[in-house]
């Protein structure tokens, strides 16, 4: 089969790979739709050192099942159908607990971090136990279930922070998994959605999106906008979907006394922390890491509009195109959000 293979740093390449071999619990699919993930770009140049060459990435996808393994009875070929982006066992303490997302022996398509290598969805075909395979609606198009993965990041993000009906949320950065943490924190039952960001396109899309105000960063002091907003007690709620020191603190700044901050955003390792502001403050501090087990109720929101993707696609491509859309997203492409590669042709 065709697939993209990272063969070194910053080189892909489109190389012939066998078809992956079935386990008996196992679902062969044939990849239709998957994004590039910021993941992926970082992973691209071995910032992260979760993309050991060589190795084929993607978590994002959709597509239908091509076949399955002998243990398998209820998924027939040609079967609609999207995947978790995480291969969790179900049988640790925290899988048995339902926190998926924390499994002792949790693996990512994908990633290749010298404990293990998995291959990912930059291919024609991928193979995914039966467990984390989903089923999709007639009305969910493989381009919107590829963003699936991406809404149940924020969809786990809106479940961790306590929201009373009516409360303020400050949401810092609207890239991305932004645009989604607003949609999903107004589901949640926000009144009003405050979105910021450096870029002011992006905080126009965020408000055809449901942001009931937005900031721009570049040109405001969000911590005294927000205060000016709230009558000077600040957002009941802050998610930081940037992973920096600057918008942690700005999360944290922006928050009443008792508030709650959700880190989202994960591009460094460490952080500054104002401690005394957290402490003095009272201040609930949650991570929020993938999901665990909103696959479900992702697709009924996105099936019934609930959560808009379409906005967020910038362009789809074959999987012969792909290498040359990782130098552009790489060499940071303005104005782009979602690039989907599809193996089996646009």
């Amino acid at each position: 089969m065709k697939a993209m293979l990272l063969t070194e740093y910053k080189k892909l390449e489109l190389a012939e790979i066998p078809v992956p071999e079935l386990g008996p619990d196992d679902v062969l699919v044939q990849v239709k739709a998957c994004g590039i993930c910021g993941s992926d770009i970082h992973g691209y140049d071995g910032s992260t050192g979760r993309r050991i060459p060589p190795l084929v990435m993607g978590h994002e996808a959709s597509g239908v099942v091509a076949s399955v393994g002998s243990g398998v009875t209820d998924l027939p070929a040609g079967t609609r159908v999207t995947f978790d982006s995480m291969v969790w066992c179900g049988k640790c303490h925290f899988c048995r607990r339902g926190e998926m997302n924390l499994c002792d022996n949790r693996r990512v398509l994908g990633v290749s971090c010298g404990e293990y290598r998995q291959y990912g969805a930059f291919a024609e075909y991928v193979a995914v136990p039966r467990h984390i395979v989903y089923e999709l609606p007639d009305a969910v198009s493989f381009e919107q279930a590829a963003l699936i993965e991406a809404i149940s990041v924020a969809v786990h993000a809106a479940e961790r922070t306590p929201v009373s009906l009516g409360d303020t949320a400050v949401v810092v950065g609207s890239g991305m998994i932004g645009l989604l943490v607003i949609q999903a924190i107004k589901l949640a039952g926000c009144s009003r959605v405050i979105a910021t960001d450096l870029n002011a396109n992006r905080l126009e899309v965020a408000k055809t999106l449901g942001a009931d105000v937005t900031i721009d960063a570049s040109k405001e002091d969000v911590v005294a906008r927000v205060a000016e907003l709230t009558g000077g007690r600040g957002a009941d709620v802050a998610l930081e979907v940037v992973g920096a020191t600057p918008t942690v603190k700005t999360a944290i700044d922006s928050v009443r006394k008792g508030g709650t901050v959700t880190l989202v955003g994960n591009i460094s390792p460490n952080i500054e922390l104002p401690l005394q502001s957290v402490v003095t403050r009272e201040l609930n501090v949650l991570g929020s890491c993938a999901s665990s087990g909103e696959y479900p109720a992702c697709i009924k929101l996105l099936e019934t509009g609930q959560i808009q993707v379409e906005p967020l696609i910038t362009a789809k491509a074959t999987l012969e195109e792909g290498p040359a859309w990782f130098e552009r997203l790489y060499a940071g492409e303005p104005e782009a959000m979602k690039v989907l590669i599809c193996p089996a042709g646009l």
